[in-house]
């Protein structure tokens, strides 16, 4: 599910340091499979994006709107102003998760892999189990045989992935989807980063797109660091690119609205 590139840019999770044991597939030459499968376009008007409730500080929850985060990125930033002004009103969408297992399992399905490769997978996983609906659980894909996995179209790493992810469910190791949302973003980061092929920015990702958290950014996303040179200026990395630490740096102004500046970035590379 690791495709938040760009459409003219292609890149794999290779290059997010996501690579434990996954075996290299299809490179994805644009991000539409990680969005599709995060955001759902689900109901609502277009630009919609959520009222979501983050926490920011021990026992701090803090409510957050799109107008929020709009009038604080342009306040803080003409070149973020301007961007807005050009792509207009913001349209992150959050797909609630079933579970921690189902949206972990689903990202590792989609892994590397084009948007239509990567659903058709995730479909056949899916069909294994009695609701499919609902998704894989930890029970029955810890007790399925390698060969029904692998006749999915998964690879070998990948199956090892998913078996680590399972054991780790039925130990209680993995944090439920409640307690996820009681923690600050880098303490589910180092958590959720223990399984095998999941890596920060698969958690990131997780973060904006399946918890609602209103403040991530991922310094390392190849999308962002070229919407940032496309709508800010050039950076001092590889093809004037900013290193994750200017981007990073520049980026503290937009707390405690980046995902919602993430977003806008990865419009920036869209309009390329």
């Amino acid at each position: 599910m690791l495709t938040h590139g760009c459409a003219r840019c292609p890149w794999s999770n290779r290059q997010h340091g996501e690579t434990r044991g996954l075996e290299s597939e299809v490179v994805v030459a644009d991000r539409s499979a990680e969005e599709a499968a995060f955001s759902g376009r689900g109901p609502g008007p277009p630009g919609a994006v959520p009222v979501v409730t983050a926490r920011t500080g021990v026992g701090r929850r803090v409510r957050h709107t799109a107008g929020d985060a709009i009038a604080h990125l342009k306040a803080s930033d003409p070149a973020m102003a301007r961007l807005i002004a050009t792509v207009g009103p913001c349209g992150l969408e959050i797909r609630p998760a079933g579970s921690t297992f189902a949206a972990l399992a689903e990202s590792i399905t989609h892994q590397q892999l084009t948007g239509r490769a990567a659903a058709a997978i995730h479909a056949r996983l899916c069909a294994l189990f009695d609701d499919p609906a609902s998704g894989p659980s930890p029970e029955v894909l810890a007790a399925m045989p390698d060969e029904a996995l692998r006749g999915c179209g998964l690879s070998g790493a990948k199956v090892l992935a998913l078996r680590d992810l399972a054991a780790r469910t039925l130990a209680g190791e993995v944090p439920t989807l409640p307690e996820l949302r009681s923690l600050d973003s880098e303490e589910v980061i180092r958590r959720l980063t223990t399984i095998r092929g999941i890596g920060r920015w698969t958690v990131e990702m997780l973060l904006v797109f399946r918890l609602g958290h209103p403040d991530i950014l991922a310094v390392d996303d190849y999308g962002l660091r070229k919407g940032f040179r496309a709508a800010v200026g050039l950076g001092t990395g590889r093809g004037g690119l900013p290193t994750p630490r200017e981007l990073a740096a520049h980026g503290a102004r937009w707390a405690p609205y980046r995902s919602a500046a993430s977003w806008y970035l990865w419009r920036a590379v869209d309009g390329l």
